[in-house]
């Protein structure tokens, strides 16, 4: 099944999608699972618009939005880094996120590399604290999308991630939630304008989802609807006038043009 979020009205509105509509659903299907955890989503269809009218939005909005950095072989030796020796997660900030479709803004100000990362995300789907390996897999609701859009000289110039990954529009996601895929046996493919310039097994990680969710609920309770982004193999330059397309065999495709601060047309 394929959940998203779109917008109706300039409203928020959850919807099942299918191959030709989205069907607008009275509530949230992470909601309903949390409350029966083996429970079809229980909202009502209270509408449809046309799948290829449909305004996306980021299929979910987090309580706490988990961020997983160097989970690639490839992508430890290219930094020269040491491969880690424990599952260990950063944050990110809400306010980067933005859905399919949606320009990633170039603020006119950064110079330098201005890079692209494709990301596979899991959606949890109900509270976990102390939770065992097989708990976390069952945790999670389903599978999306990320792009970790990073402004490099800014990542070097300042203490924090707090411009370089976190400014507006920095954190494509979506298009939607799919809930019934193996998400660590299919291939991730990054594409600029039309081109291919990456392409990794998803699943080819130091740690997988659920041994970061084992590591992070010894400390932290993870609420559903929470998101755990899972780190890229490689990275990509993007200049304004591209658009950027992060595809997951299995789950979907996640385009985005790209427009400079103050141009966005």
């Amino acid at each position: 099944m394929r959940y998203a979020r779109v917008s109706v009205g300039g409203r928020a509105v959850w919807g099942r999608v299918g191959e030709e509509d989205v069907e607008l659903l009275s509530g949230s299907p992470i909601e309903a699972t949390r409350r029966q955890p083996h429970a079809e989503c229980g909202a009502d269809i209270i509408g449809t618009v046309p799948r290829a009218t449909a305004v996306w939005l980021p299929p979910v909005v987090p309580p706490v939005f988990y961020a997983v950095g160097m989970n690639y072989p490839r992508h430890v030796a290219h930094a020269g880094v040491e491969t880690p020796d424990r599952p260990e997660v950063g944050y990110r900030a809400n306010n980067a996120l933005t859905g399919h479709l949606s320009p990633i803004v170039k603020p006119a100000e950064v110079e330098g590399r201005f890079e692209a990362e494709p990301e596979l995300v899991a959606v949890i789907g109900r509270t976990l604290r102390h939770a065992t390996y097989e708990e976390a897999r069952e945790s999670v609701f389903g599978w999306t999308i990320g792009n970790d859009i990073s402004a490099r000289t800014w990542q070097h110039q300042d203490r924090t991630f707090w411009r370089s990954k976190n400014s507006d529009t920095f954190k494509p996601m979506g298009p939607w939630i799919e809930t019934d895929v193996d998400a660590l046996a299919q291939t991730t493919t990054l594409r600029v304008n039309g081109e291919v310039r990456a392409a990794f097994p998803t699943g080819d990680m130091v740690f997988d989802p659920f041994d970061y969710l084992v590591e992070i609920t010894k400390h932290n309770t993870v609420q559903a609807g929470d998101v755990l982004w899972m780190g890229a193999e490689s990275t990509c330059r993007l200049a304004p006038g591209d658009t950027v397309e992060v595809e997951i065999s299995g789950i979907g495709v996640l385009s985005n043009p790209v427009h400079l601060e103050g141009n966005q047309r």
